[in-house]
């Protein structure tokens, strides 16, 4: 199984790969500085440098080439303008779901965020900008009928170990959950089919992450 991951570099993105290396599949990180292609090596899997913020839906199509799933964990980061919250956490996300259409890769999942809308008010421009981004992509790709998209929206985010025990569901209430399990909990939802068409929160619980998954079915 070969995946392709869009943010490669990510926190998230270098967990996600090293689970996947480590059952035996292919992970391929879409990174755009060459700088970081030994940490893509180093966590087991194969860089490809492309810009998804001037790369063309052909350009993005054929890095997926012979890819099973892919998996959107790019964000413009903390720090970041307005503008980029636009072009790295709506557009690129679109832009992945148009190449993955292009590329016939169905199995499609997106690291979203809790709280995310199209609409949403608040007093931090920035960060009301980010929820709007990832809200209008999350809208754009639940709205693909060539894909079997998962929306993953995680809460707040922990550099603790993974404990792998977590809530699942559509709705779960805010709470903290390490990356260690956000990456988990992706690397089972890669395989899991019932998943496909639902928009899922994920915070830390009491369940086990593959009885979590498989509670979806």
């Amino acid at each position: 199984m070969r995946t392709v991951i869009a943010g490669g570099h990510g926190q998230i993105a270098l967990r996600l790969e090293r689970l996947i290396s480590a059952r035996g599949d292919s992970a391929v990180g879409l990174i755009r500085n060459p700088a970081q292609a030994d940490d893509l090596r180093e966590a087991g899997a194969e860089p490809v440098v492309l810009d998804l913020e001037s790369a063309t839906a052909d350009d993005v199509a054929a890095a997926l080439a012979g890819a099973h799933a892919a998996v959107f964990a790019a964000g413009a980061g903390p720090g970041s303008s307005v503008e980029r919250k636009q072009t790295v956490d709506r557009d690129a996300a679109v832009l992945l779901a148009d190449a993955a259409e292009r590329a016939g890769v169905r199995r499609f999942l997106v690291v979203s965020s809790m709280g995310a809308d199209a609409k949403a008010e608040g007093k931090d421009p920035v960060f009301t900008a980010y929820l709007r981004a990832k809200g209008a992509a999350d809208d754009a790709i639940r709205a693909r009928t060539a894909l079997d998209w998962t929306i993953l929206r995680p809460g707040a985010l922990t550099d603790d170990a993974g404990t792998g025990r977590v809530l699942l569901s559509d709705r779960t209430g805010r709470g903290p959950v390490p990356r260690d399990d956000v990456a988990a909990v992706l690397l089972a939802l890669l395989d899991a089919p019932a998943a496909a068409g639902r928009t899922l929160e994920l915070i830390s619980g009491d369940t086990d992450i593959a009885a979590a998954v498989g509670q979806l079915a």
